[in-house]
């Protein structure tokens, strides 16, 4: 076998071996994550990734490497607008401090096969039949624009057609019995609180991913480029969430930044099949329009800052209860 043989391989190897030991060894146990715990493992996930990322610039050349790096930032940065809802949606069903690892643990395995599953068909496609690209980079400026024109209005979790669904069975139980997903009651199994919230999380993340993978898509037609870089910025964002999940709201030009970025990838995919733009050009876009807006939002204050997640949900409340009366 050629060393590129052994690259899907060895790779999904050495993913699962690093989310073994990140359960079943640095947290075996279920406990509440400090922000110190969650940046020394954001800071290890960060520096695996830019260790693959010297690899891949050694072995596949600049071009590549570029690449990798301007997925790798776009999936991370989409993820940072994930970040705000998964704590909304922990915030609404009340999820216990230390099973929340536990959650985004298994949502994120649960992410990357699904990456795995649209991937692959979806590189194959974008090289077979460019009008696919085109309606794709269609898809990414429509996407970009509704970002950044459209309030930021956020679903109920709890009103979602999947819990509705998993409630009617009668088979939910009423209170959390650790990290459980499932437990028995006279015999017969039943899913507990922390179940729907795992639901909840995956379809919230089917939902990003309709923006976040033809967008990389539109950078590199190496599947195995595109997914790499995917995994290495979703395998961070569970321990990213625990740093960041309370100070979303302060960066409040992000969505205008990550709207330009979905609208420069919409455009280079529309035009992709009469002019391929330089890998480095479009590292150095997304990584100045990226960083550009997190700079922004610091230096630019605004004593009017984004709500918290408890505020989206108390508001929401009262507006219901007015409604009633």
């Amino acid at each position: 076998m050629t060393l590129h043989d052994w690259l899907w391989p060895g790779f999904l190897a050495f993913v699962a071996i690093i989310l073994f030991f990140d359960l079943f060894v640095l947290h075996r146990k279920d406990h509440a994550i400090s922000t110190r715990e969650a940046l020394v493992t954001v800071g290890g996930y960060v520096t695996l990734a830019m260790l693959f990322a010297a690899g891949v610039f050694y072995f596949g050349g600049p071009g590549r490497g570029a690449e990798f790096l301007t997925g790798y930032l776009i999936e991370q940065a989409l993820s940072l607008d994930n970040i705000f809802v998964i704590a909304l949606i922990f915030t609404y069903f009340k999820v216990p401090a230390e099973a929340q690892y536990r959650v985004l643990f298994y949502g994120i395995v649960g992410a990357i096969v699904m990456r795995l599953s649209l991937i692959v068909p979806g590189v194959h496609l974008v090289e077979h039949f460019w009008w696919v690209g085109a309606l794709l980079g269609l898809v990414l400026l429509v996407s970009g624009y509704k970002m950044m024109t459209s309030k930021e209005e956020m679903a109920d979790p709890g009103n979602s057609r999947v819990v509705k669904w998993l409630r009617s069975t009668g088979r939910v139980t009423e209170e959390y019995e650790g990290s459980k997903f499932l437990t028995r009651r006279n015999g017969l199994l039943f899913m507990t609180p922390l179940f729907l919230v795992l639901v909840t999380v995956e379809v919230t993340d089917l939902v990003f991913a309709i923006d976040s993978i033809p967008a990389v898509l539109a950078i590199s037609n190496d599947p195995f480029i595109v997914f790499s870089s995917n995994v290495f910025a979703i395998m961070g964002l569970r321990a990213l969430f625990f740093v960041l999940s309370g100070m979303m709201r302060e960066f409040r030009f992000l969505k205008h930044g990550l709207s330009l970025v979905l609208i420069f990838v919409g455009f280079k995919m529309l035009i992709q099949h009469w002019y391929k733009l330089p890998a480095e050009v479009s590292l150095g876009v997304v990584a100045v329009l990226i960083l550009g807006s997190v700079l922004a939002s610091v230096v630019i204050k605004d004593e009017d800052r984004g709500q918290t997640p408890e505020e989206v949900l108390k508001h929401r409340r009262q507006g219901s209860d007015r409604l009633a009366e």
